[in-house]
């Protein structure tokens, strides 16, 4: 593999931050998870859970945000099938983020629980 590529590669999570606002929200979560993560001291398998999730939900936001473009670029007239593409890749996000706030209640809750 070329390190051509990884600046290609690089260049794309780039624009998706710059373009994306759900990429920045997704951004803002994570930091908090880590910030989280430190103050409550999480175990070595539970930073590999978060940072495990973290990578879930910004490679699907990376994917779902490649399928809108190409499928505006392939019909940019209102089409059953391009909204359906774009509807779909968008559930796959919010399927990612759900199940990595899941993992994030699994992990934290009981900590902050038993601080009372």
């Amino acid at each position: 593999m070329k390190i051509e590529n990884f600046k290609y590669a690089f260049r794309g999570i780039c624009k998706a931050f710059a373009s994306e606002r759900n990429m920045r929200i997704h951004a803002v979560i994570a930091l908090l998870v880590v910030v989280c993560g430190f103050i409550f001291d999480i175990s070595r398998t539970e930073w590999m859970l978060c940072v495990l999730c973290f990578g879930l939900v910004f490679g699907a936001e990376l994917i779902n945000s490649a399928i809108e473009r190409v499928v505006d670029l392939a019909s940019p007239d209102r089409h059953e099938l391009a909204k359906n593409a774009k509807d779909m890749s968008a559930g796959a996000v919010l399927v990612c983020a759900v199940f990595s706030a899941i993992v994030g209640l699994i992990i934290f809750v009981p900590k902050v629980l038993a601080l009372f």
